[in-house]
């Protein structure tokens, strides 16, 4: 069993990251009004596709905030694991 890591980034990142996501939740939530209320499909598009970028913004971050923090700490912490993991993860946020 993989064991569990926490969370490393400063305060002033995971508030950042945490509001951008309550801001996402709210595009989201207006995404399915706009499905509810039968909008015209270019317009719902357009508004998903907003919401993909600002996922992809709040994956960057973490992944910067993770390769400086968490990497770097198992790095140094010869952790063999650290390598496939994280392109594990690189892989995934990539496709």
């Amino acid at each position: 069993m993989k064991p569990k890591h926490k969370l490393h980034s400063d305060p002033k990142t995971k508030e950042s990251l945490t509001l951008r996501l309550k801001k996402i939740e709210g595009q989201i939530r207006g995404i399915q009004g706009m499905i509810e209320r039968d909008e015209y499909c270019d317009d719902v598009l357009n508004q998903l596709s907003s919401a993909k970028s600002a996922l992809d913004g709040v994956s960057k971050t973490l992944l910067k905030s993770h390769i400086e923090t968490c990497v770097v700490e198992r790095f140094k912490e010869n952790d063999p694991a650290i390598l496939n993991e994280f392109m594990t993860t690189v892989d995934r946020i990539l496709k």
